[in-house]
């Protein structure tokens, strides 16, 4: 017991160790109660915060109670000033780890809420996936740095070093720096969600996946359309989710040989049949136009859906009403024809031909 051991008798690291794992049993059982109270409350009634605060304090790692509970141990010896400085550093280190630990478990429990939430609010999801991606790499950046600090580095050379080769690698990475920006841009602006249906240019389908360089959108066809954000962000997009009614217009055409009171009365007929129509609004009807095959009609209404099957359904109901309507007042439907008459012009008759040239015709 009384041998010397680096400065110490071997009683004193003896007590040492003891005391190294009481420090980190006790911090492992200060954990195990403070998760059992935590979860015990959230049983009774349900919290995000404390579902945050089980998550955190679940993923304390036992290596981290051990490196504190040694430098705990340590502190009873005489150490040279090496060693000391060395274990207050490998301490200090794997608290701030721990800390760094704590915080990335604690953001992906408090996303995890919004993304399971997608169907409802997919926004919320797709914010909540690139805002949490900034936040956690922003947090082990800061760790990082606070590390080195701590081990004696000289992080203001360090930081400038970094902003000096940062700015070569954007000017090197300008596209995808580019996209990067536009994704946050359509987090943060939301012109569409994940579930949406966009037309751009001459590409449409539903919104699949929103990552931070591409948007993925499924068309009609089946096959998946990738846009590069930037790219998209450029482009007039048409967002059919968000529409609230559809505006309609169609046109009728009806032969020149119907009457006057008939044409007088169709557009009470016409708007009489689509006021008929669930979830449709009337807006107008009138005779526009007497060209060359027809007198023209223009009919405007709005479907109060954004259901493309319903709008549909109301067109078609629409249709066949307006041509039982037609056929019961004998007014018949144009022809893209023309009829020419001639006039002051002799009639031609035909002239039969000698008997030779019919034989040998």
């Amino acid at each position: 017991m009384n041998h010397i051991i680096l400065g110490n008798s071997l009683t004193d690291w003896l007590i040492a160790l003891a005391v190294a794992v009481a420090v980190a049993a006790g911090l492992d059982a200060v954990k195990a109660i403070l998760l059992r109270r935590i979860r015990s409350l959230t049983a009774q009634r349900a919290s995000r915060a404390r579902g945050v605060a089980v998550a955190a304090l679940s993923s304390t790692r036992l290596v981290v109670l051990a490196i504190l509970g040694l430098y705990a141990g340590a502190s009873l010896l005489a150490l040279p000033e090496r060693g000391q400085l060395f274990a207050g550093r490998a301490a200090m280190a794997a608290l701030l780890v721990q800390c760094a630990i704590w915080g990335d478990h604690g953001v992906k429990s408090w996303l995890a809420s919004p993304r399971a939430q997608q169907a409802e609010d997919p926004g919320r999801a797709t914010s909540s996936a690139a805002i949490g991606f900034l936040v956690r790499v922003l947090l082990w950046a800061v760790v990082a740095l606070m590390i080195l600090d701590n081990l004696g580095v000289n992080i203001t050379t360090l930081v400038a070093s970094l902003g000096i080769g940062g700015i070569a690698v954007a000017l090197a990475v300008q596209s995808i720096l580019g996209d990067l920006f536009a994704s946050l841009s359509i987090v943060l602006d939301k012109p569409f969600v994940i579930g949406d249906f966009i037309i751009v240019d001459n590409a449409l389908g539903t919104v699949e996946h929103i990552g931070l360089k591409t948007t993925r959108v499924r068309s009609l066809g089946g096959e998946q359309i990738v846009f590069s954000n930037a790219a998209l962000l450029k482009s007039r997009i048409h967002n059919l989710r968000r529409m609230e009614a559809r505006r309609v217009v169609f046109k009728l055409a009806v032969n020149h040989d119907t009457p006057e009171p008939v044409l007088r009365a169709l557009p009470g007929l016409v708007e009489a049949i689509v006021s008929e129509q669930p979830q449709v609004r009337f807006d107008r009807a009138h005779f526009n136009g007497m060209t060359a095959p027809a007198f023209s009609y223009e009919v405007v209404y709005f479907v109060e859906s954004a259901d493309y099957r319903v709008f549909m359904d109301v067109q078609q109901e629409i249709y066949l009403r307006i041509v039982s309507m037609l056929a019961e007042q004998g007014v018949r439907l144009a022809l893209p024809a023309q009829t020419i008459h001639l006039e002051g012009r002799p009639a031609v008759l035909p002239v039969p031909l000698p008997q030779d040239e019919r034989v040998a015709a």
